[in-house]
């Protein structure tokens, strides 16, 4: 009778244990697995593989872009250098009118210049006119940047000065302008004219 008590109070634990030990197994499996899975999925993400083809494609698009972005240089750099020329020669063309423009009106200049100093006498309205008038003229050929050459008495300078006549002056120095026969007027730094005069010694 104790025997069979033992055996059947044993019986009931032999099936409870087995239920226990496979329950640990499973679950050191699944944490087994787990790691391997990460792993796998991780190298999945950070590596890319390409073809020849695919990466002679690549190697030819690289190269395309290097190349349009030179070409995008050249072009710019080439636009700079044209609208540069473009805005010089537009003021070498405004500078090169005027000056011819001015031109044109110096012997307007001269014969006013003529007519009011010897036009009548110091109280003769046409005169006092005239002398206005020749005025008026000079200071728009000033406000326009023309200016006149001082000559009478100075050194000889064949640059702003054209000798029509010499003549020998103790009292001027050697090589100085005796007389102005013209004005001569400069523009910019260039001369418009030269003046017309007479050198000493």
């Amino acid at each position: 009778m104790n025997e069979e008590v033992k055996k059947g109070a044993e019986t009931p634990e032999e099936p409870v244990a087995e239920p226990v030990e496979q329950a640990a197994k499973t679950e050191q499996a699944e944490k087994t697995e787990k790691p391997e899975k990460s792993s796998k999925k991780g190298k999945k993400s950070n590596t890319v593989t390409f073809t020849v083809e695919e990466a002679a494609k690549l190697e030819q698009l690289a190269k395309d872009m290097e190349s349009l972005k030179d070409q995008h240089l050249r072009l710019a750099a080439e636009y700079d250098n044209y609208r540069k020329r473009t805005a010089r020669e537009k003021e070498q063309i405004y500078s090169d009118a005027k000056i011819a423009t001015v031109k044109e009106f110096l012997a307007v200049y001269d014969n006013l210049e003529r007519a009011a100093g010897q036009t009548g006498g110091e109280d003769s309205p046409h005169k006092k006119g005239l002398e206005m008038i020749f005025r008026q003229f000079e200071e728009i050929l000033a406000k326009m940047g023309v200016e006149k050459i001082d000559a009478a008495g100075q050194p000889f300078d064949p640059d702003k000065h054209s000798a029509v006549m010499h003549i020998e002056d103790e009292s001027l120095g050697e090589n100085t302008v005796a007389e102005v026969f013209q004005q001569g007027f400069t523009l910019g730094g260039k001369v418009l004219r030269f003046a017309v005069v007479k050198v000493a010694n």
